[in-house]
């Protein structure tokens, strides 16, 4: 893509599609030019201005809003006029051909993004947070990804760097005492303050998953033998009649989806093909998929008919279990026991040998209050009910996964041997793994890679 920064870009900034009002937003050195060849009159800037937008030919387009934003006072740091039109799709785009005629041209996806972060406006793991406030899904997304975007997780990340950068200064200073050091470095309680960013960075990793939640959302599996009940317990928990639901086993062949939230947590449910030996090549096709549906799932709901249970005193965990050791690991499960409508038993949490049974009727709705209180229990962050969440993303979290390893080993190193020399090379290796979440330290492929997912106008 052509992300030449000397540019004046121009782009829609409003979804596509007929509204009251339409936004074309113009960044760069052109800017303030195009705009008083579009409107031809006096602009200040910080002052909404009515007046005339016209095109080449000086035919009056529309009447709206002018904006000027001078630089550096602008999202992006340059000169950004913003031009609020009425919100029909061809006069948006005859606005945006008028001003490329003018002298801009098309912008890139997440170009003016780029362009902040260039120009110092927003770091990365701002930037990013922008996009995921966007594109959030629940009152709770909105409010992590607010919390990002006002740097609350890029100051917890710069402050772990920095407690890093201190502890390499002073391990690098006692290198220009070879004779002393291991001593030197002792007397400074190195290991324990080792110890401590160990400790942080791992609850900085915790968060950043709890924030990764909030973003994705989590998908649950439903797997289990054919006509346990799983199509009827998608419908119970979606309340919907998403799955058809058959006596005739094999009815449902393909994964089906259904969205659901949980205390803002957007929890995607994946009903399966059931588990079983056959010949069919349809249906082993729907095992396939199954199978694969597990290895990427979050959490994977074991589906059990209790009507062929004698007692509750007969029920196994680890033996239910063990039935589906051909699931791939590691993933977490839960096992439920369904169809209790048809026996005397009664709903809600069994724990039996450390493990949760849930039994239920997905046909009644008993136990499925209970099913959902665990669920939450397991996949809402602890962070439920603070102010204080905040958005990230895989690579926020490889990265720290990446500096606590780091930090582990240079921990254990120092340990054995005493030196100073590795310990301070670990420890530069970790202040420059957390520079590229902030973007400190990244490159133009990584750059390329995040903004060109951003939409066209932001």
């Amino acid at each position: 893509m052509n992300y030449k920064s000397g540019d004046t870009i121009a782009a829609i900034a409003t979804p596509t599609g007929s509204g009251g009002i339409g936004i074309v937003r113009v960044s760069g050195p052109e800017a303030i030019s195009i705009a008083k060849k579009i409107s031809s009159a006096e602009i200040t800037p910080r002052h909404a201005l009515l007046t005339k937008f016209k095109n080449g030919d000086g035919f009056t387009i529309d009447q709206g809003i002018l904006l000027y934003f001078q630089a550096p006072h602008s999202f992006t740091g340059e000169d950004i006029i913003e031009l609020q039109a009425h919100g029909g799709s061809a006069l948006l785009n005859t606005l945006l051909r008028t001003c490329c005629y003018f002298g801009a041209r098309i912008a890139n996806p997440g170009e003016f993004s780029l362009r902040a972060f260039q120009n110092n406006k927003l770091d990365l793991a701002q930037a990013e947070s922008l996009a995921d406030l966007i594109g959030a899904s629940t009152e709770r997304a909105v409010i992590s990804a607010a919390n990002s975007l006002q740097g609350k997780f890029s100051e917890k990340v710069k402050e772990l760097s920095a407690q890093i950068m201190k502890l390499r200064i002073v391990v690098e200073a006692s290198l220009n005492f070879p004779e002393e050091e291991i001593n030197f470095l002792k007397d400074l309680n190195v290991s324990s303050k080792l110890s401590n960013l160990v400790e942080k960075a791992d609850r900085l990793k915790k968060r950043a998953r709890e924030g990764k939640l909030l973003r994705d959302g989590l998908t649950l599996v439903l797997a289990g033998n054919p006509n346990v009940g799983k199509s009827s317990l998608l419908n119970a928990l979606t309340s919907t009649d998403r799955a058809i639901v058959s006596n005739i086993p094999g009815t449902t062949r393909d994964t089906i989806e259904e969205q659901i939230q949980l205390d803002g947590i957007p929890i995607n449910i994946v009903d399966t093909a059931g588990l079983r030996k056959t010949d069919s090549l349809v249906e082993l096709q729907g095992i396939a998929r199954t199978i694969s549906a597990v290895s990427n799932a979050d959490l994977a709901l074991l589906i059990y008919d209790i009507s062929i249970l004698g007692k509750l005193d007969d029920l196994e965990p680890d033996l239910l279990l063990a039935q589906f050791n051909d699931l791939p690991d590691p993933i977490r499960k839960t096992i439920i026991m369904n169809k209790s409508d048809l026996t005397d038993f009664p709903s809600g949490e069994i724990r039996k040998n450390g493990s949760s049974v849930f039994v239920l009727s997905a046909i009644t709705g008993e136990g499925i209050s209970e099913l959902k209180d665990h669920l939450k229990s397991l996949l809402i962050p602890e962070s439920e009910g603070r102010d204080d969440s905040m958005t990230a993303r895989q690579r926020h979290i490889s990265t720290l996964e990446d500096c606590t390893n780091a930090l582990k080993s240079a921990a254990s190193s120092f340990d054995t041997t005493g030196a100073g020399e590795l310990l301070a090379e670990d420890l530069k290796s970790c202040a420059n793994s957390l520079e590229e979440i902030t973007g400190g330290n990244c490159s133009d492929e990584l750059l390329g890679e995040i903004f060109s997912k951003f939409c066209i106008g932001k």
